[in-house]
C-alpha cells in the first residue's frame, strides 16, 4: 500500500502560509454547518489590510460570529454571504453584514457544478486515513461539489470530526492543496425545549403516524417535541429519511422505534446530509454503519423521497396566508432563516405512496405586548413565499390539521380560518370577503 505520509508532509503548512491562497475579488467557501472553517477564518481575517473584494460563502455557520466580519464593519474587504442562516447569520444580517443568498437546497450542488465560480475552498474535516482520504464529517450536504469547481483545497484538520460514512463524504489528499492541522470542539447546538404549544401540535402530528412510515423532521421545539414522542411510544421500524440529523433522533433509534426495515430503498439505513447537535449527536453518527450520509441533491431530492412509501414531512413555517402561500424564512424583509428543505420534502411526501407533509406553526404569537395571528389574509409585505401555494401541503396549528391539496381558494380559506386561533376567525372571514375567496355557503 502506498504511504501518503511525504505528500502529507509536502502539503502540511501553518494557517497563516494556508490563506495566502486567496487574492482579492476571489471568491471563498467556508464549508457549512458544525463544518465551518475557525482557524482559517481567523488566520484570514488577520490579512484584511492586504485584501479587497474577497466574497465569501458559508451555510448556516454553526462556528461563531465569523472574524471576517469583526475586523471589516465597511466590507470593503470581505463580503460575507449565507445560503441558509443561523442564528449567527441572522444577527450580522441585521447589521448589514451579511447578505442572503436564495436556494433551493436540492439544486445546490449542480449550482457549483454549472452556476458559481469557487477560487479557493475553506473546509475542516477529519485527519487522514490509512488510504489518503479525509472525511468530511457530518456535512455531505454540498460539499464535494464545491471541491470539483475549486481551483484551490485547504482543509482544516480536527481529530475532533466525527467521521460519517456514505457517499461523497471524502477527499483524497491528492485533490488538496494544503493541510492545516487544528484541534478545537466541534460546535454544538442543544435541542429546543418544545412548548406547550408545540406538544399539543406534536399530538396532532402523532395520530398521523403508524408503524412503518419513514420520517423527515426538521429543526424546532415541535419536531423535537414529536421525536421525543415517538421514542416513547410503540411505534415500530420507523425509517429516517431526513435532511439533518438530530438528538431526537438518537433516542428514536437507541428506544428500538426506528429500524428501516420497511424502508423501499436504503433499507436498515439512517439516510440524512448533514447533522447537527449534542456530543449524543456526534458520539452516535461516528463511524456508524447505520448512518448514511449522502449529498443533498440525493436526499432532498423530491423523485427520490417519493419513492419512499408512507413517507411523512414535519417541517416549521413563520407565517400562511389565505391563499395558502408559505413562509418559513423571513418577517417582511428581515431574512430569519433559509428556504431549507421544505420546498423538496413538500414535493417529496406527495409523491410518495401512502404519504404526507406537514407545515406546522403556532396559530399566533405574541410581539411587544400584542398578539398576532399567524394565518394572515395575505403575506406580509416583502416577506418570502417559501413554499407556492400550488406546492402547499397540509398546515397544522394546535386547532388541527387543513388540507390544501385539490381545494379552491374559497376552500382553502375556511380550511386555513378554521385552524386559526379562535380569536382572529371573525377577522379572517371579513378579510376573505374583501379580497373575493370567501363563499356564501362557507362555514362560520
Amino acid at each position: 500500500m502506498k504511504n501518503y505520509e511525504e505528500e502529507y508532509k509536502r502539503k502540511l503548512v501553518t494557517a497563516d502560509e494556508a490563506v495566502k491562497a486567496v487574492k482579492s475579488g476571489d471568491w471563498v467557501e467556508y464549508g457549512s454547518f458544525s463544518g465551518s472553517v475557525v482557524v482559517l477564518d481567523r488566520a484570514l481575517a488577520a490579512r484584511r489590510d492586504e485584501l479587497t473584494d474577497v466574497k465569501i460563502r458559508d451555510c448556516t455557520r454553526a462556528t461563531g460570529i465569523p472574524e471576517v466580519t469583526k475586523v471589516d464593519p465597511t466590507r470593503e474587504h470581505f463580503t460575507y454571504n449565507g445560503w441558509q442562516f443561523s442564528g449567527y447569520e441572522r444577527k450580522l444580517c441585521d447589521q448589514g453584514l451579511c447578505s442572503y443568498m436564495p436556494v433551493v437546497y436540492h439544486e445546490m450542488p449542480e449550482y457549483y457544478r454549472r452556476c458559481i465560480d469557487v477560487d479557493v475552498v475553506m473546509i475542516p474535516a477529519t485527519p487522514m486515513d490509512r488510504f489518503g482520504f479525509f472525511n468530511f464529517g457530518p456535512q455531505v450536504s454540498h460539499t464535494m461539489a464545491m471541491c470539483e469547481s475549486a481551483k484551490t483545497i485547504i482543509l482544516e484538520v480536527n481529530p475532533n470530526i466525527p467521521r460519517c460514512l456514505g457517499q461523497e463524504e471524502c477527499i483524497h489528499l491528492s485533490k488538496v492543496d494544503y493541510i492545516v492541522e487544528t484541534d478545537y470542539p466541534i460546535a454544538e447546538i442543544p435541542s429546543v425545549k418544545p412548548n406547550e404549544i408545540d406538544v399539543k401540535i406534536a399530538k396532532i402530528l402523532m395520530d398521523q403516524l403508524e408503524d412503518g412510515c419513514c420520517l423527515q423532521l426538521g429543526i424546532g421545539g415541535m419536531p423535537n417535541a414529536v421525536g421525543e414522542m415517538i421514542a416513547n411510544s410503540d411505534l415500530k421500524d420507523l425509517g429516517i429519511h431526513t435532511e439533518m440529523f438530530v438528538d431526537s433522533m438518537v433516542d428514536m433509534v437507541e428506544q428500538g422505534r426506528v429500524t428501516g426495515a420497511r424502508k423501499n430503498i436504503d433499507k436498515y439505513k439512517i439516510v440524512c446530509t448533514f447533522a447537527l447537535g449534542t456530543k449524543k449527536t456526534y458520539d452516535f453518527i461516528n463511524n456508524n454503519p447505520m448512518c448514511l450520509f449522502m449529498p443533498v441533491d440525493y436526499t432532498n431530492d423530491p423523485a427520490v423521497i417519493g419513492r419512499l412509501d408512507k413517507f411523512v414531512s414535519i417541517n416549521n413555517c413563520i407565517d400562511v396566508d389565505l391563499f395558502g402561500q408559505i413562509n418559513s424564512e423571513s418577517s417582511g424583509t428581515r431574512q430569519i432563516s433559509g428556504t431549507g428543505g421544505s420546498i423538496c420534502f413538500a414535493l417529496g411526501a406527495f409523491r410518495s405512496k401512502g404519504g404526507n407533509g406537514f407545515i406546522c406553526m403556532t396559530s399566533s404569537y405574541s410581539h411587544k405586548g400584542r398578539v398576532f395571528s399567524r394565518i394572515r389574509p395575505s403575506l406580509e409585505l416583502g416577506s418570502a413565499v417559501t413554499i407556492h401555494r400550488g406546492m402547499a401541503p397540509s398546515v397544522v396549528t394546535e386547532y388541527g390539521i387543513a388540507t390544501l391539496k385539490g381545494k379552491s381558494l374559497w376552500q382553502r380559506a375556511e380550511a386555513l380560518i378554521a385552524i386559526a386561533h379562535p380569536d382572529f376567525r371573525d377577522q379572517l372571514i371579513e378579510s376573505a370577503k374583501e379580497i373575493g375567496i370567501w363563499r356564501y355557503s362557507n362555514k362560520r
